[in-house]
């Protein structure tokens, strides 16, 4: 927060970002991160906040002819992506999470989030990101099949992290786990239950990241392409 900057209008601020807040949620999930990071600041805004949050706006101006674009595939299959930043917040050093899920080649879930605790490691903060990934996909699974949809297969979930993989596959990797909160350890339940499979996936391909930090402008439009953002016709 700069200290120098002068006090807002924390009613107007708040106004602003409740509606910034909406469209992430229901539409834009591109926008996810940078919202969620000026939410923060709803108590009390600067002008450097107020400044900030009016450039999400513009960049909405600037591409509305975008919007999420499903289209009919051969394979109809639920995949989805983990990732976390490693204590980004630079005021409590707590981790974000981000997870997306796609279907018919578009986005139908997503999430940016801070993580309720410290985590001691990337390895730690990754796998506290893949276990709400893990929730997510529980949900969305059964609700596929109240819908009708047949899901027998294991979905994937794609990780960054070789580390985090291994902490899931692996019960007896006691020296780097035994201080994480055992909730989050239903995820090695999920994999031997058949609902979920952990598949390492590179970094620059993992989609989830725009959900967790600001990225390099050529990175971003990839990334929203890859989630399925497209141009309206």
């Amino acid at each position: 927060q700069d200290g120098v900057s002068k006090s807002v209008d924390s009613t107007y601020y708040q106004s602003i970002i409740g509606s910034l807040l909406y469209v992430a949620i229901a539409t834009r999930p591109d926008i996810s991160q940078a919202v969620r990071v000026l939410s923060k600041f709803c108590a009390s805004p600067t002008e450097a906040h107020l400044t900030a949050s009016k450039r999400v706006p513009r960049y909405l101006k600037g591409t509305e002819n975008l919007s999420l674009r499903f289209k009919k595939s051969v394979s109809e299959t639920l995949t989805g992506y983990s990732d976390a930043d490693w204590a980004g917040d630079l005021d409590d050093r707590h981790s974000t999470s981000g997870n997306l899920f796609i279907l018919a080649n578009g986005t139908i879930s997503w999430m940016s989030k801070k993580q309720a605790t410290v985590a001691l490691s990337t390895a730690e903060s990754e796998y506290v990101a893949l276990s709400q990934a893990t929730q997510e996909v529980i949900w969305l699974r059964r609700l596929l099949k109240d819908l009708g949809m047949f899901v027998d297969q294991p979905t994937v979930i794609h990780e960054d992290n070789k580390g985090a993989i291994s902490i899931a596959r692996n019960p007896v990797f006691h020296g780097r786990t035994k201080h994480i909160d055992i909730r989050y350890h239903f995820i090695r339940e999920a994999i031997q239950n058949g609902d979920i499979d952990v598949k390492y996936i590179p970094s620059n391909e993992m989609i989830a990241d725009i959900l967790t930090k600001p990225l390099a402008k050529t990175q971003f439009m990839k990334l929203r392409d890859l989630m399925g953002m497209d141009k309206m016709d």
